[in-house]
């Protein structure tokens, strides 16, 4: 099994900046992906950042431009540099992996507990 440790989230000013960051343990070589979703009140889950099975780097439209997911492979330790925080981006920030084997179904199978980013309005 993976474990998945969010930190980072607090509120921040309306164009202001945050990284966070994803701590994995356990079996870390399960982990063929993994990114960043978030949640906000009232909204759908949604997937913002995510290192495919070849490090390639999909955003959501949202983000593009203003988040980078990075990754220390080494340390297991997975970023997201958020930039030009707006008030649309508040939500709880959520951490996720998949094995190899839910690639094809687009499924995560790990997931954090979340931490949470405020741009207060």
């Amino acid at each position: 099994q993976v474990q998945l440790v969010e930190s980072g989230g607090r509120s921040v000013g309306y164009g202001g900046s945050l990284t966070l960051s994803c701590t994995a343990s356990g079996q870390t070589d399960l982990i063929a992906s993994w990114g960043w979703f978030r949640q906000a009140p009232g909204k759908q889950r949604e997937g913002i950042a995510v290192f495919d099975s070849f490090r390639t780097k999909t955003y959501a439209n949202s983000v593009k431009g203003r988040f980078t997911i990075s990754e220390d492979s080494a340390k297991k330790i997975l970023y997201l540099q958020m930039t030009d925080l707006r008030f649309d981006d508040t939500a709880r920030y959520y951490c996720a992996a998949a094995r190899r084997e839910s690639l094809s179904r687009g499924d995560f199978d790990y997931w954090g507990q979340g931490t949470q980013v405020t741009v207060p309005d």
